[in-house]
């Protein structure tokens, strides 16, 4: 895989500042690769599911709740969000359209105020990870639930269902030309074609935290295996954090975590974990990085709703908001294009 990117059109961010930050992350020893050069193991054709499957696990934000969660097949273009207890609510397509905030997790909302899922980007982050382009995801609340394995309950849920295909190409997009966007503390995001004829997505990621997590970088082809790998890694959060969500946060909608505990996500603190990391790689824990490039990421990038993206993205230090930010600015700059097979 090449070391040097090019910045190419900045949306946001200066290129003095960009610069110094790519070099940053260049600086970091990619712990971990896995690239490929054949097929990425995605259908060509269009796909939806073979049957319904449910999934049911405590409430992220209501702990003392069983929130369930109904992947189905569908015959509609995308992925569409029906919150059952919103009878006459329309359906929330998945896409940058509706992302109503992304400050702490991304929150998708149409119509009513209440017709919304919270953190929805650990479900999102399917559609490209397992390339399952056309599904109706009925909720019963707009609180998810949260598993002590990432999501990989909702990984196997879709293979219980079984992934079909439909006839009609599946269709590819990505950006028209290379981009970056830069936030204001040393994080970007860099977007790159694809060539001509290649179908994968490739993925540069890296992180680096005051804290145990440290300095950590992968790159990867996404594929079925890859996706499925990354797909075990919880959310990471300090244990300043925890303590903050079940005190004064409970008075504050957006940090109301009360699901959190020490088997559903990653507690971090100065010098060391206070519980178990996963995704250990020649003896180094990547789960927050991970974490961050298959569910995080992937989450953002299944927001373009007009395709599954391909080419390659590079991410250093980001999260949601600059996520976010970075997918509704493709489609205001007209940077999306349509790959034709």
């Amino acid at each position: 895989m090449a070391e040097m990117y090019p910045i190419g059109r900045i949306l946001t961010g200066c290129e003095r500042t960009l610069r110094a930050a790519q070099e940053r992350l260049l600086a970091q020893t990619v712990d971990q690769a896995e690239v490929s050069t054949g097929d990425t193991g995605y259908s060509l054709r269009r796909t939806t599911l073979a049957q319904a499957r449910a999934v049911t696990g405590p409430g992220t934000f209501y702990r003392r709740a069983q929130r369930t969660l109904c992947f189905r097949p569908s015959d509609q273009p995308g992925w569409w969000i029906e919150r059952t207890d919103q009878p006459e609510q329309l359906g929330v397509a998945v896409s940058a359209r509706n992302i109503w905030t992304s400050q702490r997790n991304i929150v998708l909302r149409s119509g009513s105020p209440h017709n919304y899922l919270r953190m929805v980007e650990h479900i999102v982050a399917l559609r490209l990870g397992m390339g399952l382009d056309d599904v109706i995801v009925a909720t019963d609340a707009g609180d998810p639930p949260l598993f002590e394995r990432g999501s990989m309950d909702l990984v196997e849920a879709i293979e219980a269902a079984g992934i079909v295909e439909r006839d009609e190409p599946a269709h590819f997009v990505t950006v028209r030309e290379p981009v970056t966007i830069g936030g204001e503390r040393g994080d970007f995001i860099t977007l790159l074609p694809a060539a001509p004829g290649d179908r994968r997505l490739r993925l540069d990621c890296a992180v680096d935290f005051p804290s145990a997590i440290g300095q950590q970088r992968i790159q990867f082809d996404l594929t079925p295996r890859t996706f499925r790998h990354g797909a075990e890694a919880r959310t990471n959060a300090s244990l300043a954090q925890m303590i903050l969500c079940r005190t004064v946060g409970v008075f504050m909608a957006d940090m109301r975590n009360l699901g959190y505990n020490q088997q559903n996500i990653l507690i971090h603190g100065r010098t060391s974990y206070f519980n178990e990391p996963k995704l250990l790689h020649n003896g180094k824990a990547l789960e927050p990085v991970w974490h961050r490039a298959t569910l995080d990421l992937l989450a953002a990038l299944a927001l373009i709703d007009t395709g599954r993206f391909i080419g390659t993205a590079i991410s250093y230090r980001a999260g949601h908001a600059l996520d976010c930010r970075l997918v509704t600015l493709l489609y205001r700059h007209g940077l999306l294009e349509t790959v034709r097979t």
